[in-house]
């Protein structure tokens, strides 16, 4: 049995604003707790998640699935901090999601494939402090 894990924001900045934020490695950085993002988002290319948490190196890593400018993206994900190999069967699925909503971009993102409800629910409380760092970088300045 899987898992997974959704957190909706509502950001109000332009489509083009948050989609560059959500790619761009250098604002990735920003909001993403320091993490240094590296990938060419191409369909099937890897791509890393590295930095430093609490003290220990990490280095994630991942398979671009998807990339629609403007609208979506997605790719597998493996967590060094999970315990668990690096195997296809192992690695989550992250996607998101950019939709309409008056004045504001629906930015939805969605984790599954994660192995109990504890750790979705735990993906949920993250996704909402990066988002939430995200929302605060677009609107602000």
């Amino acid at each position: 049995m899987s898992f997974s894990s959704t957190t909706d924001l509502l950001i109000h900045a332009s489509r083009e604003r948050v989609w560059q934020a959500l790619t761009d490695p250098a604002l990735v950085k920003q909001y993403f707790f320091g993490t240094e993002l590296e990938t060419t988002w191409k369909v099937g290319a890897p791509l890393a998640f590295r930095g430093e948490w609490e003290g220990k190196a990490y280095e994630d890593r991942g398979t671009v699935l998807a990339f629609e400018p403007g609208h979506s993206l997605a790719y597998d994900y493996w967590s060094s901090f999970s315990d668990k190999p690096d195997k296809p069967e192992t690695r989550q699925i992250i996607r998101y999601e950019l939709g309409e909503a008056g004045d504001a971009v629906r930015l939805t993102v969605t984790q599954s494939n994660v192995d109990t409800q504890e750790r979705a629910d735990h993906s949920t409380q993250n996704w909402q402090k990066v988002f939430g760092g995200l929302k605060k970088m677009l609107e602000n300045g």
